[in-house]
C-alpha cells in the first residue's frame, strides 16, 4: 500500500524546513498555505523546500508555493529555496516562468523536517479558496499564465460562488 501524501514540517536557525513526500498537489496546499502564513506571521523570511521524495506537482501546488515566494518578496526580506528537484518539477516550474522566484539547490545542509503537518479536513469551500489563491499566484508571477489558467480560474471562481 502506497503511503498518502505528507508535509513534514521543522525550524532550525530562523530557517523553515519542509519536506514534501508524495505528490505536491491541491490536497496538501491548503495545510502548507497555512502554515507558511503563519511562519511569516512569526517572522520566519527562510524556506527551505525539500522535494526529493516529490515526484510530481500539480499547478495548485506550484501556485502554493510561487505564492509563499512572492508573499516574502512583498515583505522586502526572505528567500524561498527549492531543494532536491527532480527533472520533471523543475520542467514543470520552467514551463509556467515560475523557477525565477526560487533559488534552487541539490546540496542542502540538513534540515529539520520531522513534525508532519496534520492533514487538512478544509471543506470544500477552503479548498476551492486555496486553489484561486494559487492560480493567481501563478498569474501574478508570469502574466504569460493567464491565458493557460483562465478557465481554471473562472470555473474555480464560479463554483466557489455557488457553494457559498
Amino acid at each position: 500500500m502506497i503511503a498518502p501524501p505528507s508535509i513534514l514540517v521543522g525550524v532550525s536557525n530562523r530557517t523553515v524546513w519542509v519536506r514534501v513526500e508524495g505528490k505536491g498537489s491541491f490536497s496538501n496546499s491548503t495545510g502548507l498555505m497555512q502554515f507558511s502564513k503563519e511562519m511569516t506571521n512569526r517572522g520566519y523570511r527562510q524556506f527551505v523546500i525539500d522535494l526529493k521524495q516529490c515526484p510530481v506537482m500539480d499547478s495548485t501546488f506550484m501556485g502554493t508555493l510561487t505564492g509563499m515566494s512572492l508573499r516574502l518578496r512583498e515583505l522586502g526580506s526572505g528567500q524561498l529555496c527549492l531543494v532536491n528537484l527532480n527533472e520533471r518539477n523543475r520542467d514543470l516550474l520552467g514551463g509556467l516562468g515560475l523557477d525565477r522566484f526560487f533559488t534552487m539547490d541539490q546540496t542542502p545542509e540538513p534540515g529539520a523536517a520531522d513534525q508532519t503537518l496534520p492533514s487538512s479536513e478544509e471543506g470544500r469551500m477552503a479548498r476551492t479558496e486555496t486553489m484561486i489563491e494559487a492560480h493567481e499566484a501563478v498569474v501574478a508571477a508570469n502574466p504569460a499564465n493567464e491565458a493557460k489558467f483562465k478557465d481554471v480560474l473562472d470555473y474555480l471562481k464560479q463554483d466557489l460562488h455557488h457553494t457559498r
